[in-house]
């Protein structure tokens, strides 16, 4: 293996592995091969693949349960008070991420990319998909196509050049992943908003103190 090949690898397993193993994100799913940080605190993935599939679970958890918090009479919902014209609904972004999954994960297994009716299916998916249960559906396929995708990473060819990569500047598997779930949770980050705006609290920020409590007073 590729000196580079190594120290990437090795940058990679530890800023993901720091992340996994953070409080506030729980205990790994089932199943998956961990082993202790160097101060014999939480366990954390302990492989590559066991690291990006770990990442990617975080991601399904908090987006998969913030789209499905948000009531169906308001999947066609979308800011308005400030500049938000021409924005998704949170319909389309929801449709958005999952059909990014698509492309991207997709590219990782070889398949051949879909051919959309239109630009505007090419990055929200589907007309067909309308109602949230066929829209969760989406969602939850495009996350299941992800773990499949990831499942046949390893250190050897996470980082070699793909023949077919989904975009110019993602050229290797881990960097797909990678970006991946950095755009999945920009859109998550923009979908919290349209849960707030309409007065539903995101689940993950449930049953968490307050980020800013009322001053204690003065003794």
């Amino acid at each position: 293996m590729r000196l580079s090949t190594r120290v990437g690898i090795l940058l990679l397993a530890g800023s993901l592995g720091m992340i996994a193993s953070s409080p506030q994100q729980g205990a790994p799913p089932g199943g998956y091969p961990v082993g202790r940080n160097q101060t014999g605190g939480a366990q954390v993935p302990s492989s590559i693949t066991a690291t990006l599939d770990f990442q990617l679970s975080i991601e399904e958890r908090e987006v998969i349960g913030l789209a499905d918090a948000m009531p169906e009479d308001k999947y066609s919902f979308a800011p308005t008070n400030g500049e938000f014209k021409g924005v998704r609904t949170f319909a389309q972004q929801v449709k958005h991420i999952a059909t990014v999954n698509n492309r991207f994960f997709g590219a990782i297994l070889g398949q051949p990319a879909a051919t959309p009716g239109s630009q505007f299916e090419a990055e929200n998916g589907p007309d067909s998909i309308q109602t949230k249960a066929q829209i969760m559906q989406y969602l939850r396929d495009s996350f299941a196509l992800g773990h499949k995708a990831i499942a046949t990473i390893n250190a050897d060819n996470a980082f070699e050049l793909m023949k077919t990569p989904p975009t110019p500047f993602l050229r290797t598997p881990a960097a797909i992943v990678i970006f991946d779930c950095s755009h999945t949770m920009d859109h998550y980050g923009q979908m919290v908003v349209y849960l707030r705006a309409n007065g539903i609290v995101p689940p993950a920020s449930r049953q968490r103190p307050p980020a800013n409590p009322p001053s204690k007073p003065l003794s």
